[in-house]
């Protein structure tokens, strides 16, 4: 497939020649690091959406603004179309982020105490939520691959065992973040039927939804997946990581069941600012217009997968599982030689090759590391090579 979008020239975000916009990837660490760390592309936006943002730019007027009917018509004509799911406008709650949101259902949907329940590895606000919100955090272990080419499994009977009186609500990630996982249907199926034999709440982010890598692959809710979950269920989405348009602080709760809507809708109430209007804006452009856009950048990210693994095929001691999903690769460093005198193989990779990568720790298991390949063909194989220049020695 011929692009007709530019997913390879490199963008300066270090040094912007407009003026000095920092930015949280590239301003973290010295200029001389080669940053792969936070879920953050380095491809500009879809066409559309920046002449949708340069149009409202021009009206000149920034004051408090309403979700627009268009949007909400625009994200059930998305979610029909991709995801087979018939929801309604009203179902719709528009928010500043999908982290503000997992707080928000915990506040809103448990009683202090309450058990809030993850899986890990995780994102790890997943793992921040219950102790910011005065609940019980509670986790329970995937199963890693049992072999070179195996796959990351959910453990049902972790997850069980994990469950308390006091459980009350899953923060669920699908697809998964930081693995890549698309879960099967027999490992949902057994989910949908945990969370109803103890009445749990869920919420599912499925953030990383519209970025399945697989030829013909197509995102299933949970919700929609089980129509019985549905009252129970919140779920989050976002064009930020597909559009890469996290900057502009605009997501979507899709709750469904009238009472836990009303719930989280009074929760957020004075603890989260109104709409932004210039993302509201973007979201829009980015589901109507965007989706040309979207397939040529999976492709872009299908081709750096294959790079990668065959790099990481190459590098003693060290797995990974292709990821399914999203523009990140979940890298097992326990055992590279190279790694082996290092208290952490992330800091160790920031001193002696200068690549900045997400510390497995932070997502609840030490000894790994999150690489975000969403970038330019050039940036990736120029921190490759200095990856290269340590794990191969």
């Amino acid at each position: 497939m011929t692009s007709t979008f530019d997913f390879a020239t490199p963008i300066d975000r270090r040094h912007p020649s407009d003026g000095d916009w920092p930015s949280q990837k590239w301003h973290r660490f010295d200029a001389d690091v080669l940053p792969l760390w936070v879920a953050d592309m380095d491809f500009r936006s879809p066409p559309a959406v920046i002449e949708a943002l340069r149009a409202r730019v021009d009206h000149g007027v920034y004051g408090y603004g309403l979700v627009p009917s268009s949007l909400r018509e625009t994200l059930c004509e998305w979610s029909a179309e991709h995801y087979g799911w018939s929801i309604e406008p009203d179902w719709q709650l528009w928010l500043p982020g999908v982290v503000p949101a997992l707080h928000m259902a915990s506040l809103a949907l448990t009683e202090p105490g309450d058990g809030v329940l993850t899986v890990t590895p995780i994102y790890p606000p997943f793992l921040q939520v219950a102790r910011r919100t005065g609940r019980e955090p509670q986790q329970a272990a995937m199963r890693p691959p049992e072999t070179p080419d195996g796959d990351w499994r959910l453990d049902l009977e972790a997850l069980e065992a994990a469950i308390t009186p006091r459980t009350r609500l899953l923060l669920w990630c699908h697809p998964h973040n930081p693995t890549g996982r698309v879960w099967s249907a027999a490992e949902l199926e057994g989910l949908a039927a945990l969370v109803e034999r103890h009445d749990l709440l869920v919420v599912s982010d499925e953030l990383h939804c519209d970025l399945l890598l697989d030829d013909g692959a197509r995102h299933r809710p949970l919700a929609a997946m089980f129509p019985a979950l549905a009252e129970r269920t919140l779920t989050l989405w976002a064009p930020s990581k597909t559009f890469n348009l996290a900057g502009l602080t605009t997501a979507c709760a899709v709750i469904p069941d009238a009472g836990l809507r009303r719930r989280f809708a009074e929760q957020a109430k004075g603890l989260q600012p109104d709409g932004n209007v210039l993302g509201l804006v973007a979201a829009e452009a980015a589901y109507r217009h965007g989706e040309p856009w979207r397939q040529a950048l999976l492709e872009t990210l299908r081709g750096h997968r294959r790079r990668l693994a065959e790099r990481v095929a190459s590098w003693p001691g060290v797995r990974m599982a292709a990821p399914q999903s999203t523009y990140l690769a979940w890298l097992d460093l326990r055992e590279a030689p190279a790694l082996q005198d290092a208290d952490s193989p992330q800091q160790a990779l920031l001193e002696r090759a200068g690549v900045a990568l997400s510390d497995g720790a932070d997502f609840g298991w030490p000894g790994f590391a999150r690489l975000n390949f969403g970038t330019t063909a050039e940036q990736l194989e120029a921190a490759l090579e200095r990856m290269d220049t340590l794990l191969k020695s």
